[in-house]
């Protein structure tokens, strides 16, 4: 069994994002990692896309995709989203009513949620020529948080095979553009900056999320945050309300002097690319285990989540200081995937041998090997998998 991860460090709790989760942690049951999370991602997709991190023809924005799991539905999960939805309500007036949403079950919803203006050709009757007419005027604000408190659902919309939910969210981490070709509703969306956080039990987890296709996919485009209860309040905690409202403040000032300039483009300052010089083969490293496909964007993760800390800090580049909170966010969220997944290799055949394994130290044939499955796994993929399984790490 792995170890439940280490405490995030003190590197995590930079600027702003620090100050907000130690005046609430205090007074609440929630995971200091929980608020932490939470609040980068809300912060993230508040900033917008006007402000990107650009590695080589690739452009990184704010918006993050998190998975916070807990080990019972009394991890508190919810907890820390009520508290930093509250603190943004106050800050960027108008975003928490109108640009977070829930209920994520399939793409084409969720492209319908940030479509752009879609226009058609009418013939005028008087001038007898066809003309371009607004049918849709499309959503002007194409920021969105989706926040999914059963996560679990959505995990299990994204495996049938005929919904396209997956694939719309991948490009949307990635910041493509969106669209669905259909004869009558050929709905599109360019430009939209869409982030998620998702709330789901560690066991709920472990089992809608235990294939490497899953995780190649969706999977490797989330940070992972391991959370539960931190201390007993049965009465509640008592937060200092001008001390949360003078830090809403603060953060509606950084929300709306960042970015600096429309389509601004950060860089590592020289502090920060000698950091990321030296972290950069870690973050790199791959490997064949679930472990591995799940963590296999740490660099683009770091970057993004470096990109936040530095925008909240009303920086226009990385400094040594948000690259090291970036890292230390990487590490915990990493640590997770390996508390949550271990050395699961991601395929149910392989991983099947690989449990049995672990309770037969002496080792099996390969007959009771074949034993394990009966008939229902063929002699090719059972030899397959046990291949993986010899593997070394």
């Amino acid at each position: 069994m792995q170890p439940w991860p280490e405490p995030l460090g003190e590197a995590a709790y930079h600027g702003i994002v620090g100050d907000v989760v130690r005046l609430i942690t205090p007074q609440t049951e929630a995971d200091p990692a929980a608020l932490l999370i939470h609040m980068l991602v809300f912060c993230g997709n508040c900033l917008g896309r006007d402000a990107a991190f650009t590695v080589e023809a690739t452009e990184h924005f704010g918006n993050l995709f998190a998975v916070i799991a807990g080990n019972s539905s009394k991890a508190r999960k919810g907890t820390s989203e009520g508290w930093i939805r509250r603190l943004l309500r106050q800050a960027q007036q108008g975003w928490e009513r109108n640009q977070i949403s829930t209920g994520l079950s399939t793409g084409e919803g969720l492209i319908e949620r940030v479509r752009d203006m879609r226009n058609e050709k009418k013939l005028n009757k008087k001038s007898k020529q066809w003309e371009d007419e607004v049918v849709d005027q499309g959503v002007s604000d194409k920021r969105l948080l989706v926040v999914e408190e059963e996560l679990s659902r959505a995990l299990r919309a994204m495996r049938r095979s005929e919904n396209i939910l997956s694939a719309v969210l991948r490009l949307a981490w990635d910041g493509k553009p969106l669209g669905t070709i259909t004869r009558n509703n050929p709905t599109r969306s360019t430009g939209a900056l869409i982030s998620l956080i998702g709330h789901i039990t560690i066991v709920e987890l472990r089992a809608e999320l235990s294939e490497l296709q899953a995780a190649n996919g969706f999977g490797n485009r989330c940070l992972f945050a391991c959370v539960k209860r931190s201390k007993l309040l049965p009465f509640g905690g008592n937060i200092d309300a001008a001390a949360l409202n003078e830090l809403a403040a603060r953060l509606g000032e950084i929300l709306k002097t960042h970015p600096v300039r429309p389509s601004f483009h950060v860089h590592f300052d020289i502090t920060a690319r000698a950091l990321w010089e030296n972290s950069y083969e870690t973050l790199s490293k791959g490997g064949t285990r679930l472990f591995d496909a799940l963590t296999a964007r740490s660099e683009a993760q770091a970057i993004r989540v470096a990109l936040i800390y530095a925008l909240l800090d009303g920086q226009p580049a990385i400094g040594r200081r948000h690259l090291e909170a970036a890292l230390e966010v990487i590490r915990y969220s990493n640590a997770s995937v390996k508390y949550i997944f271990g050395d699961a290799i991601g395929n149910a055949t392989a991983d099947t041998i690989l449990r049995t394994l672990r309770s037969n130290p002496e080792g099996l044939t390969r007959t009771e090997i074949n034993n394990l499955f009966g008939r229902n796994a063929k002699a090719a993929d059972i030899a397959r998998a046990s291949s993986w399984t010899a593997r070394p790490e």
